[in-house]
């Protein structure tokens, strides 16, 4: 007779039936298993449900579905400048124009609480006890306040509540002070990176004072090439001791690409600014779901 429910398991005793040996017999265990779980089992278990977990957390913050949402945009703006040219890709780039356009729209709603965090992070800025580091970052949040006024101008503009708004001149003003913000970001980056940098130098020289005179590398004859060599290996070994600082600095130069194109300081085609916006946003959610990877601000 079947018991609902049950499941064999095979802790059971040995059968007395002469033709089986005493072969041990499965048992029948009514309800669920309350014992523990083998160790690959449980690692497994274990692991997916840290990653779900993680996943759930990063989605629950506003800056992780901007990101989210930012690098849907850009994929949408690089695919469709791979795509456009085909003729026989015309359905697929209208779909990819309609859902950049959406997911465009959705962002402006995760941003209306962005000025808060901006002004939030000048009045921490201020207190950066490197004077380069305070002034950069304090000049380029409040820039990025500017940038967050002109761009929700522009949301109550796009949903029609205020009809009567310049859009390009505003959308110039924006482009404007997110440029700046953005340049100054990159000078307190490369202020840091001369900083790694010395430190770098300074123990590699100490290293080899310590050395014996003949294990010191051969000189090199061309002077300017050994320099270049010596500043790219120096920069190399300052960035891979420093991972935030290198995100950091990789992600403000993506960033600005789009400010450039605006402002027609450089102009970029579609696929550029696409690319780097999406290496920007996938940056930026290594920063929000790792938080020891983002840059210190003080």
């Amino acid at each position: 007779m079947r018991v609902e429910g049950a499941r064999p398991g095979w802790a059971g005793r040995a059968s007395s039936h002469p033709r089986l040996g005493g072969l041990r017999l499965p048992l029948f265990q009514c309800g669920p298993y309350s014992g523990p779980l083998c160790p690959q089992v449980a690692r497994g278990v274990g692991g997916r449900a840290g990653e779900m977990d993680a996943f759930i957390s990063f989605t629950n913050q506003t800056q992780g579905r901007d990101r989210l949402f930012r690098a849907v945009q850009h994929t949408c703006m690089l695919l469709i400048y791979l795509l456009e040219p085909k003729a026989d890709r015309k359905k697929v780039v209208m779909k990819l124009k309609k859902l950049e356009s959406s997911v465009s729209t959705g962002r402006k709603w995760f941003r209306l609480g962005n000025m808060v965090h901006a002004v939030q992070a000048t009045r921490q800025s201020i207190h950066a006890s490197d004077l380069v580091p305070r002034f950069c970052l304090t000049i380029a949040n409040l820039n990025r306040v500017i940038y967050f006024i002109c761009d929700s101008v522009l949301w109550v503009r796009s949903v029609g509540l205020v009809s009567d708004i310049n859009k390009e001149k505003w959308r110039k003003w924006a482009a404007r002070h997110y440029y700046y913000s953005l340049l100054l970001y990159i000078i307190r980056d490369v202020y840091e990176v001369s900083l790694q940098m010395e430190q770098v130098a300074w123990e590699k020289a100490k290293r080899e004072k310590s050395m014996p005179e003949n294990h010191l590398g051969p000189c090199v004859a061309d002077e300017e090439t050994e320099w270049l060599q010596s500043f790219l290996l120096l920069l190399f070994q300052s960035l891979r001791k420093h991972p935030p600082l290198l995100l950091d600095t990789v992600k403000n130069l993506c960033d600005i690409l789009n400010p450039l194109n605006q402002l027609d300081i450089y102009k970029s085609n579609s696929g550029i600014i696409g690319l780097g916006g999406l290496l920007s946003s996938i940056i930026g959610m290594i920063t929000v779901a790792y938080p020891q990877m983002r840059l210190r601000t003080c």
